[in-house]
């Protein structure tokens, strides 16, 4: 059974099959949930195995295909490596990617040390290129696909006291340009998320408070601190066909902050 909702739907997206990285908590979740809500088959990645089998429990009985998760370590090569493989076998190709998990862990510059870089990296940057390559022959061969790459607006303020994440995120602007250059002649659209401040749980538990929402609302033209379920509405607007003729972009969403 299908739930009501005052937003679009997009039929282009009923049956394609969705991959989407660090999908069972924050923006990952709303991202699962949106689309599978428009009738796609939602295959997910993540470490964290109970709330990724809470998100299924409760979105099976309310969506046309329950979501698929897969348990993988993204910063791990070989497991990835061993899980997308896994997943080729079982779905034949991927229609749309969304390199959604990161680490915004605040850090200060001083205290980095190559240990942390690395993992950082891999967390935040790292995975988003390497999914996309087992992703690109499959996408090449049906002559169609979307990728959509998750940035952060904290590289265009630009924020203090997460240099790496910021490294990372900035990166992932021109990875996206750079594959829209190569795939674009295979019909496979590459566009970039880049949230602004977005009230997620793990924001809530560990640095959220009333004086930085204050703060955010000060920065930005906006009346209230953005959803996650924004961005991900968002995400399955670009997906859509509707969005046919957008690529080698990076699409903003941050309440006017910029």
């Amino acid at each position: 059974m299908e739930t009501t909702s005052p937003f679009a739907k997009y039929p282009s997206l009923q049956g394609r099959i969705v991959l989407i990285t660090g999908g069972a908590n924050g923006i990952g979740e709303k991202l699962v949930e949106a689309f599978a809500q428009q009738g796609a088959q939602v295959v997910f990645l993540d470490i964290a195995d109970t709330a990724a089998t809470d998100l299924i429990d409760r979105l099976t009985p309310t969506v046309p295909l329950p979501p698929v998760y897969f348990h993988c370590d993204l910063t791990a090569p070989s497991a990835l490596a061993a899980c997308l493989s896994l997943i080729l076998a079982s779905f034949n190709t991927i229609d749309v990617i969304i390199n959604n998990a990161g680490d915004d862990t605040r850090h200060a510059t001083q205290d980095v040390t190559p240990e942390f870089w690395d993992r950082c990296i891999a967390v935040n940057l790292k995975h988003e290129f390497f999914v996309t390559q087992a992703v690109i022959p499959g996408m090449r061969w049906q002559g169609r696909g979307v990728i959509l790459n998750m940035s952060s607006l904290s590289w265009m303020i630009p924020s203090t006291g997460l240099p790496v994440y910021i490294a990372s995120k900035a990166a992932i602007v021109d990875l996206t340009r750079t594959l829209s250059r190569e795939l674009g002649p295979h019909d496979v659209r590459v566009n970039c998320l880049v949230p602004g401040a977005i009230e997620t749980a793990r924001q809530r538990r560990s640095w959220y408070s009333e004086d930085y929402a204050n703060q955010i609302l000060e920065g930005t033209t906006a009346t209230r601190v953005l959803q996650p379920d924004e961005i991900a509405r968002l995400a399955f607007f670009l997906a859509a066909g509707d969005a046919g003729g957008t690529s080698h972009q990076h699409d903003v969403a941050e309440g006017g902050w910029i």
